[in-house]
């Protein structure tokens, strides 16, 4: 009975791997929205029913993995010891992360991690999806420090800082990767990167980069409210709309609408 699990399990891990490896290299010659889930399982030579077996959604055959991590940070505060911060558990766990060369870190080379690296960078898309599961992640570990006493608003705040922390970290060993850097080489630099970015959390920033030379002039482009001067939102959109559909030749309504006075 236990080879029988084992070899259904390697079957499954498997199969697991083969629609992933396609769709990735589907999605990377063709672009992530051109490609159709029924054409992966196409060049899988499986039926679409069976992708979504192993992948709920086509999304999920790019950054799915990310799903299994929302609970991460929230979980190794809960799990702190006694005396520790939030600050430093996380920062403890981070640098951790970082030795094993674990990819929510950033700081891997392996081929399956850079091609979906890319395609979140390429993907307006996939780059919303992912911030969304940050977003998902800092809400479940404001509400851990909620329950352990905590002001609603503080842990809010603290939550959102600590994980936009962690998240420009990740995003810049990502970036160093991506150029081609040896993981090993980064390491030392994400390294210090990170007790300087969780020392800045830990010490506040006071009176960093306080400005001590005369401001520029004021934009006189904008206005005090911060608008550009002159702007009414949504006129610049509807008149390239119409500026569109009018360069159509034979619709006198919409050219009448561009331009009124022709009316």
């Amino acid at each position: 009975m236990e080879q029988r699990s084992g070899l259904r399990e390697r079957k499954k891990n498997a199969m697991w791997g083969r629609l992933k490896a396609t769709a990735l290299q589907m999605f990377e010659e063709r672009g992530y929205e051109n490609v159709s889930v029924a054409e992966i399982a196409a060049a899988a030579e499986v039926s679409k029913a069976t992708v979504f077996n192993y992948f709920p959604s086509k999304e999920d055959l790019v950054i799915g993995g990310m799903k299994h991590h929302i609970e991460d940070p929230a979980r190794t505060v809960r799990e702190r010891p006694l005396g520790q911060t939030p600050h430093a558990a996380l920062r403890d766990r981070y640098l951790d992360l970082l030795e094993h060369r674990a990819p929510q870190t950033g700081l891997s080379d392996k081929p399956l991690f850079l091609q979906v690296q890319r395609l979140i960078q390429a993907t307006p898309s996939l780059l919303i999806s992912a911030m969304d599961y940050r977003r998902r992640s800092s809400v479940l570990l404001a509400q851990e420090l909620i329950e352990e006493g905590n002001p609603p608003l503080t842990s809010r705040l603290v939550a959102s800082q600590l994980l936009h922390t962690q998240h420009i970290l990740v995003e810049v060993n990502v970036h160093h990767v991506l150029e081609g850097r040896p993981v090993d080489e980064v390491y030392s630099q994400a390294v210090s990167a990170a007790f300087h970015a969780f020392g800045l959390l830990e010490t506040g920033i006071g009176d960093l980069m306080r400005r001590d030379t005369d401001p520029p002039a004021a934009d006189a482009a904008f206005a005090p409210d911060g608008c550009r001067v002159g702007y009414e939102p949504g006129r610049a959109e509807a008149e390239a709309v119409l500026e569109r559909f009018a360069g159509e030749a034979g619709d006198e309504i919409i050219e009448a609408l561009a331009d009124p006075g022709r009316a």
